[in-house]
């Protein structure tokens, strides 16, 4: 049971949005919200102008709303700004945005009701889970438009998932047992306004790029086994006198997978003097790309704990302020997003070229060309599966273009600087999709290497690995549908990624 309350991270969302852990709002939360709502009805008895709550939205901020108008202006910005299109985002990445709207009203800034956070909360537990469209934010003032359809479930309109079936809103509710929001002064804007969309799509990828790097790493230490590489370069030594965190991580952890290898024993003393770079410099590429992953969890873990609607409600001893800023900018998201699609981007031309090596009867150090067998010229083997290779790495970096450079200003110029966030977020996602094929090529090929030089055995590490990887493959002598043997690893990289922490 996770606590709407506590302090929350990256591991906590992925409990609740994917693997649909129960959630409850704590008794300290709930003493915040009810005394931040006081506050907010303090001010409205007081007939201040307050963004927001009784004035127009955005460029209409001098349009003063009349206090029998204000319950109508919560609902119109939800229906107005539900302005989505595209496919609807993955049903656990809108839990995420669920959980994440609920910590952060529930820090009480927002002036919210209780029950708006006890309701999300109820469409967690319950597995309401609305239909949000992929495109239509540009991160700032948040992510309006996704988070629109999201509160929209809450009145009763638009659509949901629910018990396997696409529905209306309303009709799930009454299935469900729950009656429709009626909202108060100030409440659409709190549920529409953060940046918790490309928080939760940006939290997912990252979740999944680290469980992604362990296994690349494996498939990269596979790699240099069966290439013939040196251990020397993953010589502690070495890192110690240039001490980046991940360069260190990286070498002691190749290190640990390549010990014992029969194989690397067999040609000790060969004549090769330096391997390529794809293979020698692995600490200092792949620590790099983990130092990135780290920098970005921390920002991201901030954001997930942050109030990030407008305006915000502080109190001052007996006095009430209501300040109007800016948290709702998705810069912070934006730049890391980019920061590690850059950064897997690269890693990816890293794997590409191990992948040539491995095929190519140039670099291999003696394997067969394309690792094909039967009569030479008459078998092809996998040598297509560099070019599938090379496509993704082509497409990355066009992915890799960073979304954080461009702002298009919007609301009439008031909005006049956007981080393009969501934007950012939707590329490192695509990008960590690509690591996934990236990845399952490369542990198919580096298994079948090692096939290759047998009956020399790799380290006792990785030995189980390429036993379950070849237990998936098919055995061949001649040209057969390789594709088979790749869909088997993608979905063996697939578990990895969703049940690879208790492996």
């Amino acid at each position: 049971m996770i606590k709407i309350g506590d302090p929350v991270s990256i591991d906590d969302m992925v409990k609740v949005g994917r693997y649909k852990e129960k959630v409850k709002l704590s008794a300290k939360a709930e003493t915040t919200l009810e005394a931040s709502y006081e506050r907010l009805k303090s001010i409205l008895q007081s007939h201040r102008t307050v963004y927001g709550v009784n004035t127009g939205f955005g460029a209409l901020v001098d349009v003063k709303i009349t206090d029998d108008e204000l319950r109508d202006l919560q609902m119109n910005i939800l229906k107005s700004h539900a302005a989505g299109i595209g496919e609807p985002l993955k049903e656990e990445i809108v839990r995420g945005m669920i959980f994440l709207r609920a910590v952060s009203l529930s820090k009480g800034f927002s002036g919210v009701r209780t029950v708006i956070v006890k309701r999300l909360i109820d469409f967690l537990n319950l597995d309401l889970v609305p239909v949000v469209p992929r495109t239509g934010s540009v991160g700032a003032s948040g992510d309006l438009a996704p988070l629109s359809h999201v509160a929209l479930a809450l009145i009763g309109e638009g659509e949901v998932f629910y018990e396997g079936r696409r529905t209306s809103a309303r009709e799930a509710l009454e299935k469900a047992g729950i009656e429709p929001l009626v909202l108060e002064a100030k409440e659409g804007l709190a549920l529409v306004n953060g940046t918790q969309a490309m928080c939760s799509v940006a939290g997912f990828a990252l979740n999944d790029a680290f469980r992604l790097f362990d296994l690349a790493l494996i498939a990269a230490a596979m790699s240099v086994d069966a290439l013939l590489g040196s251990t020397d370069p993953f010589d502690p030594r070495l890192h110690q006198v240039r001490p980046h965190p991940g360069q260190q991580e990286v070498a002691e952890r190749l290190r640990e997978l390549l010990e014992g290898s029969e194989i690397r024993d067999y040609h000790r003393t060969c004549h090769n003097v330096q391997d390529a770079y794809t293979m020698r410099t692995l600490p200092q590429v792949y620590g790099a790309v983990l130092d990135t992953l780290n920098h970005a969890r921390k920002v991201l873990e901030v954001e997930m704990n942050s109030v990030t609607d407008n305006p915000l409600i502080f109190s001052r001893g007996s006095e009430v302020d209501v300040i109007s800023g800016g948290n709702f900018h998705g810069e912070p998201i934006a730049l890391v997003c980019d920061f590690c699609s850059i950064a897997l981007t690269d890693m990816m031309n890293m794997m590409e070229r191990r992948i040539d090596r491995i095929l190519n009867p140039n670099t291999s150090r003696g394997l067969p060309a394309f690792l094909a067998k039967g009569r030479e010229g008459l078998n092809s083997g996998y040598m297509l599966w560099q070019y599938t290779a090379a496509a993704i790495a082509s497409r990355n970096k066009v992915l890799a273009h960073p979304a954080s450079a461009d702002s298009i200003p919007t609301s009439a110029y008031q909005e006049d600087h956007v981080s393009m966030g969501m934007n950012a977020a939707l590329k490192f996602s695509e990008i960590v999709e690509n690591l996934k094929d990236m990845v399952a090529i490369e542990l198919m090929l580096a298994a079948r290497a090692l096939q290759f030089r047998e009956p020399l055995k790799t380290s006792p590490a990785l030995q189980p690995y390429k036993e379950e990887l070849l237990s998936k493959m098919m055995e061949y002598h001649h040209d057969v549908i390789f594709r088979e043997d790749f869909i088997k690893v993608r979905d063996f990289v697939e578990q990895w990624v969703t049940a690879g922490k208790d492996r």
